[in-house]
């Protein structure tokens, strides 16, 4: 569309300067199925690109959605010039295994005229990604006139539903061939994509219902050609046709949560609210009133689940392609868009978006028996199969109070409190972390100034208690901080065994009065694990990078005889010491949940949530830890 036919007086944005001519990381990729026509040159260069072409990961938890918007003034007439947007499309199948591309989708106004010619010009260049990855392309006002019961067109021939027959995202179009809807596969789930005439009618609302009554579990985004316009200061408001699609299709569908449109610039971007009372994305996306027609810019959603956002990067590869020496002012101007509208990120927390058409199944609870490996030496957990204690959330867990040992081999673990810590020290809770075999946990409330807090202990005869681990052992545990995290707990202990290492004969480490071996947390909120071996006078220690609050996490503390190595979340942490170090120099003193010992006195007692805690007395892969992260 032109600046003259947009129906509010909106101004051009200026073009914003790079700050460096980089390719973006991380840039999506997309690929477009096209008619068998093409030069011998352009189907050699195809054939070179797809040679490099990575795969798609479906089970990633970060992919992309690359979207195109109007690419009109590429395709105008006898000035037509292909050259950006197939360069857009080579980079995209180039790129496609190392960003994760599961689809691409233009936003209409493939063309400026919509003749024959044009259509013709386009439906060549996107032979450029023919087959390598699943897109859709809807009808903008340039490419065809009337609503979506116009009939034949030019570009029906060309963008009709035979186009995307072979793609294994096809599911289908509307009867008149206008509409078309996809399901993808990314990050381990199905996404539904509706592409919706520029103009849809009546009827065509009503197919796309039935789109939606059909999968009513997929969460959608639905692009279209007109839904948004926007003033200079970047904020979307819904057009007379985006009013009309709200109206009748996005508000009352929660499985919509983006909605992308062109048409208009300048770029925006809003955030309504459906009936469902959960955000719904709307952005315009459309370049054409910049440089070159836009020079092939392309927009990508860079979906992130594991992060709980989307990343979002506007860029044209045609004009990264260039040697950035040679580049004139305009091409330097343009080659990447690093404003509030075109970069940016979207905080979503993905399970609590889709969960009122999508609920995620909790996982249910694990018998002790499905998580004790060969080599188990103790497993506690509070549930009622560990303890009799709880049942209760917030119940205080009483002095005396037993949390059995699950293997048999004896080492139980009885409560008691600090100092004068009064009944609120330890308390039963449901918590726990979502991949926890047990769905119980202990909270524990320590603290300095005065010392408090409560400890889980073995019996004075315990086997674990001098068990040496020689040959390795793998110690893990589940614990949540408090958010806020109020207060001074730094260097509070969440397991350790009682005892100096000084009368264990070890001479090297900070201080002989510390315990052999200790999990506590820094001031900085880093994760220590500080072990005097039984064979070395060292004093290993691994540190971790500052843990977050407020949500759980899994610690693994893994040696395999010669060094440790600790994880958080299955993910090996940097600092692990290269110090040999083989077994525990333990005392036959007790081992303690809740605290660390300094010359054999406890001070203050931990401060959150601890879960599930196992002791196997060999190296496991990441793959048997209790929550599987492989």
């Amino acid at each position: 569309m032109t600046a003259a036919e947009q129906q509010n007086p909106l101004h051009r944005r200026s073009l914003l300067r790079a700050a460096a001519a980089l390719p973006v990381a991380g840039a999506a990729v997309a690929a477009f199925e096209t008619p068998a026509r093409a030069s011998a040159a352009s189907a050699a260069a195809t054939a070179s690109s797809a040679a490099h072409a990575g795969r798609f990961d479906p089970r990633s938890p970060r992919f992309a959605l690359a979207v195109l918007p109007d690419t009109q003034y590429l395709f105008d007439a006898d000035s037509a010039d292909p050259a950006p947007l197939r360069e857009t499309f080579r980079h995209l199948v180039a790129e496609r295994g190392e960003a994760n591309i599961a689809f691409m989708t233009h936003l209409g106004d493939v063309t400026e005229h919509g003749t024959e010619d044009e259509i013709e010009r386009a439906a060549d260049t996107f032979r450029t990604i023919h087959g390598k990855v699943p897109y859709s392309v809807l009808a903008g006002n340039h490419d065809i006139t009337g609503d979506d019961q116009r009939g034949d067109s030019a570009y029906l021939a060309a963008f009709g539903p035979a186009r995307y027959a072979s793609m294994p995202t096809y599911r289908g179009a509307s009867p008149d061939g206008y509409n078309t809807y996809h399901v993808l596969k990314a990050a381990d789930r199905s996404w539904l994509v509706l592409a919706l005439d520029w103009r849809i009618s009546d009827k065509g609302l009503r197919w796309a219902q039935s789109v939606l009554d059909k999968h009513p579990t997929l969460p959608a985004v639905l692009t279209t050609h007109d839904i948004a316009w926007s003033d200079d200061d970047g904020t979307a408001q819904l057009s007379d046709n985006g009013k009309r699609l709200w109206d009748g299709l996005v508000r009352g569908n929660d499985q919509i949560f983006l909605a992308l449109g062109g048409h208009y610039w300048p770029p925006g971007r809003t955030v309504l609210r459906n009936d469902d009372d959960n955000d719904v994305h709307v952005h315009i996306t459309n370049y054409q009133d910049r440089y070159y027609g836009g020079a092939g810019m392309i927009r990508t959603y860079g979906f992130d689940l594991a992060r709980g956002v989307i990343d979002v990067e506007t860029f044209s590869p045609w004009l990264l392609s260039r040697d950035p020496g040679k580049r004139s002012l305009l091409e330097a101007e343009t080659v990447e868009l690093t404003g509030p509208t075109d970069r940016f990120s979207l905080d979503i927390d993905f399970d609590e978006r889709f969960k009122g058409f999508a609920p995620v199944a909790a996982p249910k609870p694990r018998p002790a028996s499905a998580v004790m490996p060969r080599g188990t030496v103790a497993y506690w957990r509070f549930d009622a199969s560990g303890t009799t204690a709880g049942g209760t959330a917030g119940k205080p867990v009483a002095n005396g109070a037993v949390v059995r040992d699950l293997t048999g081999n004896g080492n139980d673990l009885t409560v008691s409190r600090l100092a004068s810590s009064g009944s609120d020290a330890v308390t039963w809770s449901p918590d726990h972390h979502p991949g926890q075999p047990a769905h119980a946990s202990l909270r524990f409330d320590g603290g300095k100034s005065p010392d408090r807090g409560a400890i889980l202990s073995t019996a004075a005869r315990a086997a674990l208690n001098a068990e040496k681990f020689t040959r390795g052992y793998t110690i893990e545990t589940f614990i949540r901080l408090p958010e806020p995290f109020e207060g001074d707990h730094a260097w509070m202990g969440i397991l350790s065994w009682e005892g100096r290492n000084g009368d264990a004969g070890k001479t090297t480490g900070w201080s002989p009065l510390e315990p052999t071996c200790s999990l506590n947390l820094s001031s900085e909120r880093f994760l220590q694990f500080v072990v005097y071996p039984e064979r070395q006078d060292a004093d290993p220690t691994s540190w971790s990078h500052a843990v977050p609050v407020g949500r759980w996490m899994h610690i693994a503390l893994v040696n395999d005889g010669r060094r440790t190595v600790m994880y958080v979340d299955g993910s090996k942490i940097a600092r692990n010491p290269s110090q040999l170090s083989t077994g525990i120099a333990t005392l036959g003193k007790p081992f303690v949940i809740g605290a660390t010992q300094f010359d054999e006195r406890f001070g203050q007692g931990f401060y959150g949530w601890i879960g599930d805690t196992r002791i196997v007395n060999r190296a496991l892969p990441v793959r048997e830890f209790l929550t599987p992260f492989e």
